[in-house]
């Protein structure tokens, strides 16, 4: 048989803008996360972390300006948040906070009614966090987070977190180079981490007595950067935001690429979140401050037959 009628090409599917950050809100100053991240260069804007809360309500972070926006659904930004941080992951706490991953502060709660910011957990051990990244919340309440600092292939020690609901902090993962985006399986029962500068997403299988075992890579890319923020569809499809390609590229259950989200804007493609609606994704386009929407609907035929010949493996 051959492999084309296995894994089809991938679809190639267009964006367009949903909103962009407008001019009166953008910062073109030096800042501390710009010396490390951009070589000193001014940077306006970086937004990441897109999340939407119970109402419709699309939630981002702009890193290096310590900022929180609320975008109503007509497209008006407001400033939820501005403080001495640098905020990048949103998560949507069961209760109605907003759970904030901050590279310089740890984790965080913004509670959405009053504005304010409380720290969750800002030391593990006594020990300062590398600078955390990224985080989902699985149905029971646990929360998976990523501990990237400024690690890499030179410096294979970020760490992958599970705080439990009931409060126990897991280490899952300490020998990471560079771990960010997180997406559970419908199941629940896998982990997907984008190891950034390893160019790859691994695959972590959650134990029911607790921990991992047989980690391995899932996908393998190129580029100047890597997989960035993550999500996974109701069928167990990967999409994975690549911060230097332009795309957010759509696995299925073997790793195959199925789709692709093609920036109509620049090449920082972030992070991505579904639309209340379930119609579609958006798309953090950071370093041009966009909102990207692309339609998303859960590919047929050929998926289907793949998660049929699967050997239960997943993603």
């Amino acid at each position: 048989m051959s492999l084309s009628v296995l894994f089809p090409p991938p679809r190639l599917i267009e964006t367009t803008v949903l909103t962009e950050m407008p001019a009166a809100l953008r910062r073109p100053v030096v800042t501390e996360w710009s010396r490390s991240n951009k070589r000193g260069a001014a940077v306006e804007c970086f937004i990441e972390g897109p999340c939407y809360d119970a109402a419709g309500n699309l939630y981002v972070t702009d890193i290096p300006h310590g900022r929180i926006f609320r975008i109503a659904a007509d497209g008006d930004w407001m400033v939820v948040a501005e403080y001495n941080g640098e905020p990048n992951g949103l998560a949507l706490h069961p209760d109605g906070r907003l759970f904030v991953t901050d590279y310089k502060a740890g984790l965080l709660a913004l509670d959405l009614t009053t504005g304010k910011i409380e720290t969750v957990l800002a030391r593990v051990n006594g020990e300062r966090f590398k600078g955390v990244n990224d985080l989902v919340f699985a149905r029971n309440g646990d929360l998976f987070f990523t501990d990237q600092g400024q690690t890499g292939l030179h410096d294979p020690t970020g760490r992958v977190y599970r705080l439990t609901a009931g409060g126990r902090l897991d280490l899952l993962i300490a020998n990471a180079p560079s771990p960010n985006g997180l997406a559970l399986t419908p199941e629940e029962d896998v982990l997907a981490v984008a190891m950034t500068r390893d160019n790859a997403v691994w695959r972590v299988p959650l134990l029911p007595q607790g921990g991992t075992a047989k980690v391995q890579r899932f996908a393998s890319y190129h580029g100047t950067s890597g997989p960035d923020g993550m999500a996974m569809d109701a069928e167990g499809h990967l999409m994975v935001a690549h911060a230097s390609l332009g795309h957010v590229l759509v696995h299925g259950h073997q790793g195959q690429l199925i789709a692709a989200f093609r920036s109509c804007r620049g090449n920082s493609t972030t992070n991505l979140a579904f639309q209340p609606d379930g119609e579609g994704v958006v798309i953090t386009d950071s370093i041009t401050g966009t909102i990207l929407q692309a339609a998303w609907d859960i590919p047929d035929a050929h998926a289907r037959n793949t998660r049929a010949h699967n050997d239960g493996a997943s993603p």
